[in-house]
C-alpha cells in the first residue's frame, strides 16, 4: 500500500474546518447533470451536495489523457485502486484502507487507498492495483469495470523525491463485495464522494513533527479518520477530471 510517512498518529493538535463557498459548477455533458443537490450522508445533517452520477464518472474518465511519466531504469513503479461503487442514498463511494498498527513503521494507522509496488510479474501497473487490492482488501477486481487512471504521481513526502511514480487507477464495482482485509489493514472504510468533492469535508490539522508545528490539508471522514497528503492529492487529481471547473477549498 502506498501512504506519505507522518503525521503522528496522535489527535490534532488544532483543525479548522473550511468549506467551500462556491458551489460546483455543473459540467454536464447530453443527458448528464451533476447540478449540487441535497443528499442524506449517514451521519450528517442534509446539506447540498455536488453528486457525481456513475455515469458521467465513466464518460469524464473515458475521455481523460492522463499525463504519464516515462520511469527509467533506476525509478520504482507503484499503483494504487481507487475503487468506486454506488450507494443507494448516498450516491457513489469510495473505498479507503486504514493501515494496521505496526511498531516502527512510520505509516501505522494511516488513511489509503489499497495498493503497492509493481512485481516483476506484473503485466503493468494496473495488474498491481489489481493484486494489491486482492491481496490486502479481498476483493477481486479483474471483473470490475475498469474506468481509467488519473496523471501518475511523484512520491515526494515532505519535499523528498523517492525516485517513484505512483498510478492511480479507478475500478467501480457493479455487485457487492464484502471486503476480507490481511494482516496489513485494519479497517476498509467507504465514504461518500459528494461530501469530498463540495469541501465541506476539508480541514487543515496542526501537528508536531519532529518538534515543530506543521499544517496538513486533508479531509476528516464522518468516522474521525483523516485523509491527507498522496491520497488526499489523488482526489483532488479525480475532482478535476471529473469537473474542469472544480477547485479545492482554501488550503493552508
Amino acid at each position: 500500500m502506498i501512504t506519505d510517512p507522518l503525521p503522528p498518529r496522535s489527535r490534532p493538535h488544532c483543525g479548522t474546518a473550511q468549506t467551500d463557498a462556491k458551489a460546483i459548477r455543473s459540467a454536464k455533458g447530453p443527458g448528464l447533470d451533476i447540478r449540487p443537490r441535497s443528499v442524506q450522508i449517514p451521519g450528517q445533517t442534509p446539506v447540498g451536495h455536488p453528486v457525481y452520477p456513475l455515469e458521467l464518472i465513466r464518460t469524464r474518465l473515458n475521455t481523460h489523457r492522463p499525463t504519464l511519466n516515462d520511469p527509467g531504469p533506476d525509478v520504482r513503479q507503484a499503483a494504487v485502486a481507487i475503487v468506486l461503487r454506488e450507494h443507494a442514498h448516498a450516491g457513489p463511494e469510495v473505498l479507503f484502507i486504514r493501515r494496521a498498527e505496526k511498531a516502527g513503521d512510520p505509516w501505522s494507522g494511516q488513511m489509503a487507498f489499497p495498493g503497492g509496488h509493481r512485481d516483476a510479474a506484473d503485466l503493468d501497473l494496473r495488474a498491481a492495483a489489481v493484486r494489491e487490492t486482492q491481496e490486502e482488501v479481498g476483493v477481486d477486481l479483474s471483473g470490475a469495470r475498469y474506468l481509467g487512471h488519473l496523471d501518475h504521481q511523484a512520491a515526494a513526502p515532505r519535499g523528498r523525491n523517492l525516485r517513484m511514480i505512483i498510478a492511480p487507477h479507478i475500478f467501480e464495482l457493479e455487485t457487492p463485495v464484502a471486503p476480507q482485509p490481511n494482516h496489513e489493514v485494519a479497517e476498509v472504510v467507504w465514504a461518500p464522494l459528494a461530501p469530498l468533492a463540495s469541501g465541506s469535508l476539508h480541514t487543515a490539522e496542526q501537528f508536531a513533527i519532529g518538534g515543530t508545528p506543521s499544517w496538513f490539508n486533508g479531509y476528516r471522514l464522518s468516522g474521525g479518520h483523516f485523509v491527507w497528503g498522496l491520497t488526499y492529492r489523488m482526489l483532488k487529481t479525480l475532482f478535476g477530471v471529473l469537473d474542469p471547473n472544480w477547485r479545492p477549498p482554501p488550503e493552508r
